[in-house]
């Protein structure tokens, strides 16, 4: 018998997120939740060793002085969420904005006069790597707090050589210090910065010339993703940057038909990006050549929701054609400020019309697959890191249905209970 570091048993309910189907979970599958009555997870040097009822797994296992025992009964055990596309590294908050869309204001009306992305840039470029360390540790307090145990990262407030490397290694430090694992994406294409805004052409070579050869040799990130959309990048300009990053070895993402039907999702298929994000404007074929491309949708009603939109992407559609679909915060200061994998889940059933265990298989294994790392996380089965939420529910639809507070009882990051500050770290 194996000794163990750590055992969680009698849970009401343990969801491993296992299924007959391999990949992204799609169609009818993406409710294969999986659920073990009175269960039990073994863990081992931060792995999971053993899953199943608690009778069966302490028949597999030897509990000794060194091993934690959790007793989770009443309470359900889900693996960590996995957000597949957030923004956390900015400088300054954005609420003057937010009043302003209140008050009849767009966000593209915003943005020309000075608002969105390029104030972020602003405030961002301000700041030293230091000072964005600490701004960024208690968002991942946050995030942790609420369930997630792994991030997507992206860059994107630089917008210069310098600051797009600071802002990456800001991410780096980060994920040396914090028990969240951080996954870097490279966003030098979120918007034409000011200084280059009559020079548009020049920009796009500084970032596939100069800035996509030097994350790369520094190996500062493993995605490159853009803004395809009018006003940021057009789809022959998003077409180029990405043709240059993948020949430096990137996996590729884009932001597309988030405010209008611009093409970016086949632009994803035709490029073999692994996931087209957003998609409220996704048409027909957009949905079908994904599909058939093997692009994962990654949806964000957060920023549908905090830009007070009324067109959500059409989850439904998408789930019933065939196309996996992702769950995540698209956490920023912008569109969607908030760290909360539950209220997206809340926002997804509400707003899309999944349901309970859709969203949840969307927030794990196939956010998992989002960012490459299904083979890691997502889900709670052998081999796997102890990535693991005990959850004050006594039914994981819960969740979703309970929303605007944390559930959240413990968690457990790489087999050791998370020690999260309280009070949250301020923004100061």
């Amino acid at each position: 018998m194996k000794s163990i570091s750590l055992i969680i048993q009698n849970a009401r309910q343990v969801l491993t997120m296992r299924s007959d189907q391999k990949g992204p979970r799609t169609d009818v599958h993406m409710e294969d939740v999986e659920i073990i009555e009175d269960g039990a997870v073994a863990v081992s040097e931060g792995k999971i060793v053993a899953v199943g009822k608690t009778e069966e797994v302490l028949g597999q296992i030897k509990i000794d002085k060194q091993t934690k025992v959790i007793d989770a009964k009443d309470k359900i055990v889900l693996p960590g969420f996995v957000d597949c596309h957030t923004h956390p590294v900015f400088a300054g908050t954005r609420e003057e904005e937010f009043e302003r869309r209140i008050q009849g204001k767009t966000y593209q009306e915003i943005a020309k006069a000075g608002g969105g992305i390029k104030s972020s840039v602003r405030a961002l470029r301000s700041k030293s790597k230091e000072e964005l360390v600490q701004l960024t540790l208690h968002r991942l307090d946050r995030m942790l707090s609420y369930g997630t145990t792994t991030i997507e990262a992206k860059s994107g407030y630089g917008l210069s050589l310098e600051d797009e490397i600071k802002m990456l290694e800001v991410i780096a430090e980060l994920n040396q210090i914090h028990p969240i694992d951080l996954i870097p994406t490279f966003l030098g294409a979120h918007e034409v910065p000011e200084e280059y805004e009559d020079r548009r052409s020049e920009y796009i070579e500084l970032i596939t010339q100069k800035m996509v050869p030097e994350v790369a040799k520094r190996k500062l990130a493993v995605f490159c993703d853009i803004f395809c959309e009018k006003g940021a990048f057009e789809i022959e300009e998003s077409k180029q940057i990405l043709t240059a990053a993948k020949n430096h070895g990137f996996k590729l993402k884009l932001h597309a038909e988030q405010l209008s039907a611009l093409g970016g999702a086949k632009l994803a298929a035709e490029l073999g990006a692994i996931s087209a994000d957003h998609l409220e404007f996704i048409d027909d074929e957009g949905i079908k050549m994904m599909k058939e491309s093997g692009v994962i949708g990654v949806l964000l009603p957060g920023a549908c929701f905090g830009l007070g939109m009324r067109e959500y992407p059409p989850a439904r559609k998408m789930i019933d054609q065939g196309l996996p679909v992702a769950l995540a915060t698209d956490f920023n200061p912008g569109s969607s400020m908030t760290e909360s994998v539950p209220i997206i889940m809340s926002l997804s059933c509400l707003m899309m019309r999944m349901t309970p265990a859709e969203a949840l298989v969307a927030s794990t294994i196939n956010s998992a697959h989002a960012v490459d790392k299904a083979k890691e996380v997502g889900s709670i089965e052998k081999g796997k890191k102890a990535d693991l939420v005990i959850w004050n529910v006594q039914n994981y639809k819960e969740i979703p249905y309970h929303y605007g507070v944390n559930l959240v009882d413990q968690v457990i990051k790489d087999g050791r209970v998370a020690q999260i500050p309280s009070p949250l770290r301020g923004e100061g």
